[in-house]
């Protein structure tokens, strides 16, 4: 190769690499999720506790359901069980809640119950509450909130 041919392919392999870090510095989308789960609490002999996962403007609550600490050792494995699930969900000062029944089947590994999407304004508190109940256990609804920062 002769230097003139090289010192071309130089100047277009600069210009190249000065062009690429604009592809870079374009704005990024909110798409990425983050999930949060609000305090455990017992309810009909199980742990409960509501979750959210936040995309942007968009949040889906959901409720898990699991065992409330290990299984004695040699013990049976648990029976399954019909769980009745409640998770209400509401925009404070925006509105009056919005609830769902969910009936769950619980066995020994964790469930969740989703179902809850709401899209909300930047700034936002989103309040979920989440109960189960199993006869003869009634609920005792745990809460998750989440503020929406863009």
């Amino acid at each position: 190769m002769n230097r003139l041919t090289l010192l071309a392919a130089g100047v277009a392999g600069l210009t190249f690499l000065t062009t690429a870090p604009a592809f870079a510095a374009a704005p990024a989308v909110a798409t990425e999720t983050v999930t949060t789960c609000g305090s455990s609490g017992l309810q009909a002999g199980l742990a409960t506790r509501a979750c959210a996962d936040v995309t942007g403007t968009t949040v889906e609550f959901f409720g898990r359901v699991g065992l409330a600490g290990p299984p004695s050792p040699g013990s049976p494995a648990p029976e399954p069980r019909q769980l009745f699930t409640t998770l209400s969900v509401e925009v404070i000062g925006s509105g009056s809640p919005v609830a769902r029944e969910l009936p769950v089947i619980f066995t020994a590994s964790t469930v969740e119950a989703r179902g809850q999407v709401v899209t909300a304004p930047c700034g936002s508190t989103v309040r979920a509450s989440f109960g189960v109940a199993s006869f003869p256990w009634t609920a005792k609804p745990v809460v998750h909130e989440v503020t929406l920062t863009c």
